[in-house]
């Protein structure tokens, strides 16, 4: 073997040992923080209080994912996951909110929107779905219903996964050639790529008009998956009081998860 052959050989060795590392790390993190979670789960039912999260972001963002981690050593009974399909004829005949409002969390449930009425204001903004006026009704209603949730007692957690362009492509690239991922695939894929800016300025638009002090929208920065995931459980336990409760374990960074401030859309701290 040559010295150029063992060179790269070492650097080949020393890659896979920190690619080993950072796996187990991950690991070992991702079991603290789902021990705490079980924890909160039993004081929720306990308390009989009910919690709701919603979880947004672009097609390919990890939204699925993120939630099969939160939710993995949770009891089934008290814990939901809901992503409803678009709406039927019927539904779209209803007040916007009305086929939300049977999913909410009963006392002691947990329960995690995987996209939420929020469409409106992306999804369905971008593609046309929605008319200019249902559009308007929906920013003049959404907080003031968001208020009247908060009120009956529902702590509501609104999380955006947020992801670069290069990311989004090369995930939506690999779903193509994933046999495990080609449910995930649709039209829509290659459209969202496409209207890149389209759905930028929607969701600009959507911290402006629903970001509240009950409600506040918290971004976090998703481009590496196993870090989202990670601070998206100490982003929800880290704002809720329970019984041994490690409080330094479950703290945030904040260089990845933030409050939204419109100030971060200007220093890149959200993708543009």
């Amino acid at each position: 073997m040559t010295k150029k052959d063992h060179t790269i050989k070492s650097e080949e060795t020393s890659a896979a040992d920190n690619k080993h590392a950072e796996k187990a790390h991950y690991k070992a993190e991702l079991h603290k923080l789902q021990i705490e979670l079980v924890k909160l789960q039993r004081d929720i039912i306990r308390k009989n209080e009910k919690i709701l999260v919603i979880l947004e972001g672009r097609d390919s963002a990890g939204k699925d994912g993120s939630i099969k981690r939160v939710i993995e050593h949770l009891s089934p009974r008290e814990t939901r996951v809901v992503a409803l399909n678009k709406p039927s004829d019927r539904e779209q005949s209803q007040w916007y909110f009305q086929r939300y409002i049977e999913h909410l969390p009963s006392a002691a449930e947990i329960v995690f929107f995987n996209r939420s009425w929020y469409n409106r204001a992306g999804v369905e903004k971008v593609m046309g779905f929605c008319s200019d006026d249902q559009y308007e009704e929906f920013f003049a209603e959404v907080n003031d219903f968001e208020g009247m949730l908060v009120r009956s007692g529902i702590h509501l957690f609104k999380f955006y996964l947020d992801i670069s362009r290069d990311e989004q492509k090369r995930r939506l690239e690999s779903r193509k050639d994933d046999p495990l991922k080609q449910w995930k695939t649709s039209p829509i894929d290659e459209k969202a790529v496409k209207h890149w800016q389209d759905y930028s300025a929607a969701r600009n638009i959507m911290f402006a008009r629903s970001h509240s002090p009950f409600a506040p929208w918290m971004v976090i920065n998703a481009n590496d998956k196993k870090t989202a995931r990670l601070q998206l459980i100490k982003g929800i336990l880290s704002r809720l009081s329970y019984a041994d409760k490690d409080e330094a374990g479950v703290l945030p960074d904040s260089s990845i998860i933030f409050e939204y401030n419109p100030l971060y859309l200007e220093n890149g701290m959200i993708q543009a």
